[in-house]
């Protein structure tokens, strides 16, 4: 697929456009900073000018496809991720600016260029824990796609509006335009920089609810719902299958969740980040299990 991606110089967005590169598919990134990576060329916009997006979103990719003679091709996709990526980065009120007039601008440019695949960066803070002022708990365990999104940062507002939107535009299109609730990505270099205290000390992953996604498979999951056609408007969590603490998920329910609703059983080491729904929709089989990685002390 011929994609244009947007904010894949970012953390999470270069794992996930090196990962759409080897499974064939051709990327265009729009983003503030070149991204450098063979085979990936960077149209520098901003997102929240809707000419310059509108601009990118109908124009080449690269210097290669003026050979053929046959005009602008049309972009198969659009990946959305570029975003401030939390608060206390941008002031509050740029944050939710930039987040969702940035949105409105790429999902408005991409349906009138004729896209009709479109898949953007939701996140886990819309279930309004990872920023709460004090210790949060969700309202039942494991956190679906159904559990309430009412947060109180403008980092998560800005993702609930885009939420909003996107559906929005979908029911006026008929267009296929998934959303992805992403948890904490964590790069494979990571998890020798990270894990091993997250083992010794678990309180630090109750902001977000001990889950994580590794970078790569959250290249899988864009790749999967690229794949899948038909859906309408979804959100889908995306996190791995288990949780990031050599804890088993009842202790952590005994310590953390006490007299939380469990509204089903879970498996040894679950994730309270349910990912099942995108296992069920779209195919998604997370690969990089952080005990790969991280010599664990599992009772």
């Amino acid at each position: 697929m011929r994609i244009l991606f947007t904010g894949g110089s970012g953390k999470a967005g270069k794992h996930v456009v090196s990962y759409l590169l080897a499974q064939g598919h051709q990327v265009l990134n729009v983003d503030l900073e070149p991204l450098d990576h063979p085979g990936v060329d960077t149209r520098i916009a901003d997102i929240t000018d809707a000419g310059q997006v509108s601009d990118v979103m109908q124009s080449y990719a690269n210097l290669g496809e003026l050979a053929p003679g046959t005009g602008v091709p049309r972009f198969d996709a659009v990946v959305h991720f570029a975003a401030i990526p939390r608060i206390l980065i941008r002031p509050d009120n740029e944050t939710f600016r930039i987040n969702t007039i940035g949105t409105y601008n790429v999902i408005d440019a991409a349906l009138k260029a004729g896209v009709r695949k479109i898949i953007f960066a939701s996140s886990e803070t819309t279930y309004g824990i990872c920023f709460a002022d004090g210790a949060r708990k969700p309202d039942y365990i494991p956190v679906d796609e159904d559990h309430p999104t009412v947060p109180e940062d403008s980092y998560a507002m800005s993702k609930v509006c885009n939420e909003a939107t996107a559906r929005s535009f979908q029911a006026r299109s008929g267009a296929d335009i998934y959303g992805l609730r992403i948890n904490n990505v964590i790069e494979p270099h990571e998890y020798a920089t990270l894990f091993p205290d997250f083992i010794h000390d678990p309180d630090q992953r109750r902001r977000n609810i001990f889950a994580y996604i590794d970078a790569r498979d959250l290249g899988q999951m864009v790749d999967r719902c690229l794949a899948t056609d038909g859906l309408g408007y979804e959100v889908f969590n995306v996190a791995n299958d288990e949780h990031s603490v050599d804890v088993t998920t009842r202790e952590l329910i005994e310590t953390y969740y006490e007299g939380v609703d469990q509204i089903r059983e879970m498996e040894t080491y679950e994730t309270f980040f349910s990912n099942r729904k995108a296992r069920e929709m779209v195919g998604f089989a997370p690969e990089h299990s952080w005990r790969k990685y991280v010599g664990a002390t599992a009772k």
